[in-house]
């Protein structure tokens, strides 16, 4: 795999043709509400990045490398996914797109494409999250003033902090009813809270 990588970088750059590929982001998405993520705005660039992804898939293909070829490149960026641990998928079961409704048009800024990582989803992800990277490709420099990474890390942070908070919400009132219904004690609704009160202002009628 980074044999194919380091080979395809010959055809990238002729690709580009010493272009850049800018890619604005834009809005946010989800897949089946267990990804949270922020959507690449389509232009002229997109259309690029596709035909980059479709040429270095034909390279690994070509080197007996499986790449998914059932799968639809969809680019973007994760800001947000649910834990794989069962105990914690039992008590938040999927992402709330209200956490993030008024962010589902905001726009995040721009990147350069300037280099392509070989990561590996198996081993250790580095401390700062992203993905332990085997090999990567560089073309030209990234630019000191792209994106505003600090605004998407500071929404991903918000996003994860509301969602924790509703699911220990959530799982303290559910764990109040048990005990209400373990012990005996009646657990009361609002419509018969509604009914007691007014059977109660008919008796001093």
């Amino acid at each position: 795999a980074v044999g194919a990588l380091s080979d395809s970088k010959g055809f990238v750059e002729d690709l580009l043709k010493g272009k850049t590929v800018d890619l604005s982001f834009q809005g946010i998405d989800h897949f089946r509400n267990e990804v949270g993520f922020v959507k690449l705005a389509k232009n002229d660039h997109t259309a690029i990045l596709t035909e980059i992804a479709d040429t270095m898939k034909k390279i690994f293909q070509e080197k007996g490398i499986l790449t998914g070829e059932e799968r639809t490149f969809k680019p973007h960026l994760t800001f947000m996914k649910l834990s794989k641990s069962t105990q914690l998928r039992k008590q938040v079961k999927k992402i709330d797109s209200s956490l993030y409704e008024d962010f589902k048009s905001h726009y995040f800024g721009d990147e350069i494409l300037h280099r392509l990582d070989l990561c590996s989803m198996l081993k250790k992800k580095q401390p700062n999250g992203y993905y332990y990277c085997e090999s990567s490709i560089v073309f030209g420099e990234k630019h000191a003033a792209e994106p505003d990474d600090a605004e998407l890390v500071s929404l991903s942070k918000r996003l994860v902090e509301n969602a924790v908070l509703k699911a220990v919400q959530q799982y303290l009132e559910e764990t109040q009813n048990k005990t209400r219904q373990t012990d005996g004690s009646p657990v009361k609704t609002e419509e018969g809270a509604s009914g007691s009160k007014n059977e109660s202002d008919n008796d001093n009628s």
